[in-house]
């Protein structure tokens, strides 16, 4: 009788790599700024462009973020917004700090900052929640879950950090807790590089593209927590006089069944 010859797993590599500062090609150059914005909507005023995304070598993205809302402003107006492009400036998401969310579930882990992400991906439907989970003892990893909808059929998945991390590894896990992936932080580089790997079978570009700009908020992951610790702490002192939310961050939370 035949022995059955195990294959080995096929995986789909890719790294998301940061730079340290602003200075850098994608940006050199007189008009670039209003050239990427002439291409894409998305390309707001205040994006700067601070990494990249390579596969085999070759540059195939771009990634940004909103540099005014989050160095410049304060308070509720302090938000993080981070998008993925294409080598030619084309939009294919963005990740949204959600504040409102983000108070509500720190609020209700009694000061234990918990960050949730809203994430919109090009031509997919569904928002896409990320959210980082409250189930933390101290020293242990942090986890983040989030689910993607595959027609009509909702895939789980977590992020857990290792647990000996010094360049920000995380690992990925699906619904029945099976390893299917691994972001692993390079230490050397000082503004942040991630080689990144994912079974074949997983790996569908919109996956792909919500590990993407994960690894990129990475580059902010504390400072957010401190920002939405401080927020609600301020909260609850009475010294965070205005609680509005941006318009932008509202429309998340709208009833898409309202009467409009």
């Amino acid at each position: 009788m035949e022995q059955a010859v195990e294959t080995k797993p096929k995986y789909e590599k890719f790294d998301v790599s940061l730079w340290l500062t602003d200075i850098n090609t994608t940006e050199i150059g007189i008009y670039q700024q209003d050239r990427y914005r002439a291409k894409s909507r998305q390309f707001t005023k205040d994006m700067d462009i601070l990494g990249e995304v390579k596969e085999d070598g070759k540059r195939v993205g771009l990634v940004a973020y909103r540099k005014g809302a989050w160095k410049k402003e304060t308070g509720m107006k302090r938000r993080m917004v981070i998008k993925l492009f294409t080598d030619e400036v084309n939009w294919r998401g963005t990740l949204d700090l959600l504040l409102g969310r983000s108070m509500q579930l720190t609020h209700g882990a009694r000061g234990f900052p918990v960050t949730s992400y809203s994430l919109n991906i090009s031509k997919h439907e569904q928002i896409v929640q990320l959210e980082r989970s409250a189930y933390k003892w101290w020293f242990q990893p942090e986890y983040y879950s989030f689910f993607i909808l595959k027609e009509g059929v909702p895939k789980f998945y977590r992020l857990r950090r290792c647990w000996i991390n010094i360049g920000d590894d995380y690992v990925l896990y699906d619904e029945r807790g099976k390893k299917i992936g691994k972001l692993n932080g390079r230490v050397l580089n000082l503004g942040g590089k991630w080689k990144c790997w994912v079974k074949s079978e997983h790996c569908d570009v919109q996956l792909k593209y919500v590990l993407q700009m994960f690894c990129t908020m990475l580059r902010f992951n504390q400072e957010a927590q401190w920002h939405i610790k401080d927020l609600v702490s301020d909260m609850k002192t009475g010294k965070l006089k205005d609680l509005k939310l941006e318009s932008l961050e509202s429309d998340l939370y709208m009833n898409p069944r309202r009467v409009r």
